[in-house]
């Protein structure tokens, strides 16, 4: 599984590294890392990184199933 977080969405409310605390990190501005990237879940990462998916009031992020 893949994910990408559009940064023209994003507006760093902080839920989607709060739920993925061990995958995803916030910038000195509180925006999510990985804005316009786009990175490869592992597997022990998934549950997580589909929950701050769902969680995402403004859904900038995308789960890309491969």
């Amino acid at each position: 599984m893949k994910m990408t977080v559009r940064s023209d969405l994003c507006r760093g409310h902080g839920r989607c590294y709060d739920l993925a605390e061990d995958f995803l990190e916030d910038d000195d501005e509180g925006f999510v890392t990985v804005r316009g990237q786009t990175v490869d879940v592992p597997a022990d990462h998934v549950e997580d990184v589909r929950n701050a998916a769902a969680s995402c009031p403004e859904g900038a992020i995308t789960i890309i199933e491969a």
